[in-house]
């Protein structure tokens, strides 16, 4: 199975000033973990809810409501091709400790995120509980 075949179709991006409150927000009423950051048409970076929580407020900014997405966002962005394997998905991500992957197409465009949850509703138990195990263990 292709990862475009399991993933989320049409994630939605944010921009890079868009402030925290209204990244928190949208994340609440989509019930989501995680937006994708974009400018100029190319994806820059991700904000996580723990990006959130680690560097807006745990870092002690006193009013975190200033800081914008490219205050806290991930900068260096793992991403899949549609083209690829869900085996080589989960690899990359167990690899890298990370549950959810932007999708690339051949344009190099954001087509979509796969998760953690797309992948065990797509694959077998073995692959998703080798996963669960590597992005859940203990971060050095």
């Amino acid at each position: 199975m292709r990862t475009w075949e399991a993933m989320h179709p049409g994630a939605r991006w944010i921009a890079p000033e868009t402030d925290l409150r209204t990244v928190a927000r949208i994340m609440r009423d989509e019930d989501i973990g995680a937006l994708p950051v974009g400018e100029n048409d190319r994806l820059i970076g991700m904000v996580t809810d723990r990006d959130i929580a680690l560097r807006a407020w745990a870092n002690g900014h006193d009013d975190a409501a200033l800081l914008t997405a490219r205050d806290v966002m991930t900068r260096d962005i793992v991403y899949c091709r549609t083209s690829e394997t869900i085996e080589e998905a989960v690899r990359l991500m167990e690899s890298k400790k990370i549950r959810r992957l932007p999708v690339i197409d051949d344009e190099k465009r954001m087509v979509g995120m796969l998760s953690l949850g797309d992948i065990s509703h797509a694959s077998s138990r073995e692959l998703t509980t080798g996963l669960v195990k590597a992005v859940t263990a203990h971060h050095a």
